[in-house]
Formats: structure tokens, sequence, C-alpha cells
């Protein structure tokens, strides 16, 4: 770990693009300004600690988090022939059977022509 000396005022550069600078020094404390791209993560150490902590308890499933899951899993059914998306096994549709054309409203009548 490099240790420096800054006093209020003074910088510090870290590669090209980061500048860190000593606003305010308290008996209780440094306030830092951090000057870094957008793409680059500045973080207290604490808070990410308790973030990655909070994540890694959150992602823990639990016996009851797997029967919820199950419970939203559609069941299974058996594949075999003539079943699957777009067979005659499918669910019914409002649709007309392929190659039938719908009923003629005007058939039967006389336009006159």
């Amino acid at each position: 770990m490099l240790v420096l000396s800054r006093r209020v005022g003074e910088r510090l550069v870290i590669g090209d693009d980061i500048v860190v600078t000593v606003i305010e020094v308290r008996s209780d404390g440094v306030r830092l300004g951090i000057d870094a791209p957008r793409d680059v993560r500045v973080h207290r150490a604490e808070v990410l600690e308790a973030l990655t902590a909070a994540n890694a308890e959150a992602a823990k499933a639990d016996d009851s988090t797997a029967a919820a899951l199950r419970r939203l899993q559609p069941p299974a059914t058996p594949a075999g022939p003539g079943t699957g998306p777009g067979t005659a096994a499918s669910a019914p549709t409002d649709a007309p059977p392929t190659g039938a054309t719908p009923a003629d409203p005007s058939a039967g009548t006389s336009t006159g022509r």
C-alpha cells in the first residue's frame, strides 16, 4: 500500500484519468473529491461489502423458494408423434382449418349484375 501525505486542495492522480482531491480535513475524518470516468466504479468499502453480503443472502434459495418455483413451472407433457406446437393435439383455436376459406355472407344472393 502506498501511503501519501496531502493537504487541503492538493491532488493525487491515479492512472491517466482519475484525480483525487483533498477537500477538507476535520478531526473526525477527511473529505475527498474523486474525478473519474463514468465507467470506473467508485464505492466506499463498507457500502460495497454490505451490498455484496445482501446480494449473497438474497441469492440463497431455501426449500420454500424451490417449491414456489416448481409451482410456477407448467406441468410436463409427454412428447410423442402428433404433439407439440402447430399440430392437431395443440390447444384449440378459433381460426379456420388450414386451406378453409371463411363463409361468404353474400353467397346465394343476387347482385344484379
